[in-house]
């Protein structure tokens, strides 16, 4: 067992590596986390999502993008990818690579059975440290549901859940509302 301290690499070492890596990894306070590889449904969910949020921001000053847009929490100094990311108005990019932006307005994340609690909490109060952050959507891939916060005017997050297909969910700041059938536009549960 080494008894060698463990080595703090920074913000520009994580994305100086990165930006070289084959695969995906987070960052938070100097540590590097690698990120597991998804498994369908969860892709099939991420391209759902995206497809018709693009749609539905056609001609609106947002936009959408998939999970290779990296997210920076600089409060936090957290760096994440989230499965899908909604940007407005003026884009906020971290440097000249514009592949990192601390402003997004509204975050998706597909859950699985290793990261739905990571998701939900120490994920999601990192998130939190984004001032422009409106709308946090988790969607379950096990099943029809969703869980829609939305931030409030006097900055507290309001959890609203949705359960059956036919439901639709409305996402405030983008003014869009989103079928939870076109999230899971061809989707199988697996029977437990």
């Amino acid at each position: 067992m080494s008894t060698a301290p463990k080595r703090y690499i920074s913000a520009e070492e994580y994305l100086e590596i990165e930006r070289k890596a084959e695969f995906k990894s987070e960052y938070y306070d100097g540590d590097i986390f690698a990120m597991a590889g998804a498994k369908n449904p969860h892709p099939r969910i991420v391209s759902n999502i995206v497809r018709e949020l693009g749609n539905l921001l056609i001609d609106s000053p947002c936009y959408v993008a998939s999970n290779d847009v990296r997210v920076h929490v600089a409060e936090n100094r957290f760096y994440t990818y989230p499965d899908a990311v909604v940007l407005c108005s003026e884009e906020v990019w971290n440097d000249k690579e514009e592949d990192t932006t601390s402003n997004p307005t509204a975050i998706f994340e597909v859950l699985s059975e290793s990261t739905k609690d990571y998701d939900r909490g120490m994920k999601f109060e990192l998130y939190r440290g984004l001032s422009s952050l409106q709308e946090y959507v988790l969607v379950s891939q096990d099943k029809c549901h969703v869980e829609h916060f939305s931030k409030q005017a006097n900055g507290t997050w309001l959890l609203t859940e949705r359960n059956n297909i036919d439901d639709k969910l409305f996402l405030r700041s983008l003014n869009v509302e989103f079928p939870l059938h076109h999230i899971y536009f061809r989707i199988r549960f697996r029977k437990k």
